[in-house]
């Protein structure tokens, strides 16, 4: 049974995250959907991580068992076909090696979180920004990022419904820069707990306003307190970017 490793991009609007409910539209529904209308075969694919409700990807990563030995392409194709109507797209697909995995086999996932810092609301981006309207100084976001980097327990910055056996993690990259009105905040680690990312995002746009300092980023790290953390960012802006094995 030849499993196939399948590369993933979608709008999350639509769906009520990435993971399969059974009365709510969800990313892996439709995919799984678009699997048995193009093989017959139902089944239940596994991803590199599970994107909340609106939450978006350039770079998800996923694997399916299929019964039949189909050349990659054909399988790339015929998902596409099938997905077409919606937001999904097959933008790569391999045979997978050995005992690979899609989720347990990655050594890196990599967001980044995107800013719209302007007076005008977004238009053409609408509900794939975040639109903060006060002006944001990237490069203090940036110094206090350095603080999350390295092993960490993110309790702070961890979802009270996050079912991450620990709150220890280790954060390899945290940046912040500008790209005219945008501000783009990249973060990579092997896993992350339950919307660390949108967590962290938030408060350091606190810092960019100038309501919180880098100090103040690196003390609400250390207490390990979820009632220390600043406001959490709305999905629209985040998207994972890619997952490395």
């Amino acid at each position: 049974m030849p499993r196939y490793r399948l590369t993933i991009e979608y709008d999350g609007q639509p769906y009520k995250g990435f993971q399969a409910q059974e009365s709510l539209p969800s990313v892996q529904g439709s995919i799984e959907r678009a699997v048995k209308a193009f093989s017959g075969q139902t089944l239940r694919l596994q991803a590199a991580g599970r994107t909340d409700t609106g939450v978006h990807a350039a770079g998800q990563v996923i694997h399916i068992d299929l019964e039949r030995d189909w050349r990659p392409e054909v399988v790339r194709d015929a998902l596409n076909a099938y997905l077409s109507p919606e937001p999904i797209a097959v933008i790569d697909a391999v045979v997978a090696e050995g005992d690979w995995h899609a989720r347990f086999s990655a050594t890196e996932r990599r967001y980044i979180y995107r800013i719209l810092n302007r007076k005008s609301p977004a238009a053409l981006d609408r509900g794939k920004v975040w639109h903060v309207k006060k002006p944001l100084d990237a490069e203090a976001m940036h110094v206090a990022a350095q603080a999350l980097i390295g092993n960490h327990d993110f309790t702070t910055f961890r979802h009270m419904q996050c079912q991450a056996k620990s709150p220890v993690k280790t954060m390899d990259v945290a940046r912040v820069w500008r790209e005219g009105e945008q501000v783009l905040l990249e973060f990579a680690s092997r896993s992350f707990l339950h919307r660390q990312v949108r967590s962290m995002t938030g408060t350091l746009a606190e810092v960019g306003i100038g309501r919180w300092s880098a100090s103040d980023v690196k003390a609400a790290l250390e207490a390990r307190d979820r009632k220390a953390c600043g406001p959490v960012a709305p999905a629209d802006g985040l998207y994972l970017m890619g997952v490395k094995y």
